[in-house]
């Protein structure tokens, strides 16, 4: 039996370690914008709810409280106009980076069969296809999957880019995905966070044509509530592959903790740190920009999500190793895919002071 250690590349942020110890030695201290992590306080609604079963002792359930699957509708509808969903197609997850791990597992993916990535993506996508020992293929905004695709994985807004698919184009991708058989899995971490268009749910009636058969959406409450030390998440669509994770998940004991889950609920529930949250990171967006602009540098797409993606026309680690030496820490796009050799991803999340000083820093 092979272990799956040796079918999986190397972590990509370990061979970030050598850059990230030179921009710490900057005089005025590290500036990261390489990892998409929380630095703002978890909201206290979300804080008080989690605390407010603390003292349960019992398991909890691998589908979630009805409360939580009920907020979850509710909120889906209410932010993004996603309707028809029922409250038994909801399950929570611990986080959303385990299931897109574990998706083509769960889903009984084989080996030989294809998954299907977008062109430049979340590195994760490959490795879950690698540990069922799929073939990965690939594909161009607009392009096809290949007959024998089992899984499409879809993102927008996208993670590096920051890209955000029309929904004319996710229209066709769905329908392009069922043309073959394949099962629709949305990445939409980054939903709630569009600045010069509002990205579209696959969920929506007017991508899903009404129709939920063969769709997923994946979401995480990391960014748009603080939530990544919580490890929150959700998939939701076609109720019956829900029914069939769900099933899986049971076995496998991939549970969210009881609190965790009380927390998801309040946040769900809750709009108002939501917008409070995307408006810090619009003023840090707005702060880095023009100073990336006003540097050299072209910034493309990233007209949605927590990143700008940008370029000045040379090799990514070049440029990795040009804003290490300013003290700043941003992740190349090599790590997102053989195209992306001549971007990096810089991150909105950090704090105003750390933005200050990369703003600074760029002149």
């Amino acid at each position: 039996m092979t272990p799956p250690a040796p079918r999986l590349p190397e972590f990509p942020w370990d061979t970030l370690a050598d850059q990230a110890a030179r921009a710490r030695r900057h005089e005025g201290g590290l500036v990261d914008l390489s990892v998409g992590t929380p630095v703002d306080p978890v909201p206290a609604v979300v804080r008080e709810a989690l605390a407010s079963v603390a003292d349960q002792p019992g398991y909890p359930a691998t589908h979630g409280t009805p409360a939580l699957r009920e907020a979850t509708v509710a909120a889906l509808a209410r932010r993004f106009g996603v309707t028809g969903l029922a409250a038994d197609a909801v399950l929570p997850t611990i986080g959303s980076k385990e299931l897109v791990a574990w998706l083509p597992t769960l889903l009984g993916v084989r080996p030989g069969q294809v998954v299907a990535i977008p062109e430049l993506a979340y590195p994760t996508y490959e490795v879950g296809a690698r540990l069922v020992g799929a073939e990965v293929v690939r594909l161009a905004v607009g392009e096809a999957p290949p007959e024998g695709t089992a899984l499409v994985w879809l993102n927008s807004p996208s993670n590096p880019t920051g890209r955000v698919l029309s929904r004319d184009a996710l229209v066709a991708a769905v329908e392009a995905a069922r043309r073959v058989g394949a099962v629709v899995a949305s990445d939409e971490c980054y939903l709630s966070l569009g600045w010069e268009v509002e990205p579209v749910s696959v969920l929506h009636p007017s991508v899903s044509g009404g129709r939920l058969d063969g769709l997923l959406a994946v979401h995480s409450l990391s960014k748009s509530s603080n939530l990544a030390g919580y490890r929150a998440g959700f998939v939701t669509g076609d109720p019956s592959l829900v029914a069939g994770l769900l099933h899986v998940r049971k076995h496998a004991g991939m549970i969210v903790p009881r609190p965790v889950q009380a927390a998801m609920t309040a946040a769900l529930a809750d709009d108002e740190h939501v917008a409070a949250q995307k408006a810090l990171y619009a003023a840090r967006r707005d702060r880095l920009r023009p100073a990336l602009e006003a540097a050299g540098f072209k910034v493309d797409h990233s007209e949605a999500g927590l990143y700008l993606w940008t370029t000045r026309g040379e090799d990514a680690w070049e440029t990795v190793g040009w804003f290490a030496e300013r003290g700043i820490l941003v992740a190349p796009g090599t790590f997102y895919g053989p195209g992306g050799g001549q971007h990096v991803r810089v991150a909105l999340t950090a704090s105003d002071e750390r933005v200050a000083a990369a703003v600074e820093r760029l002149r």
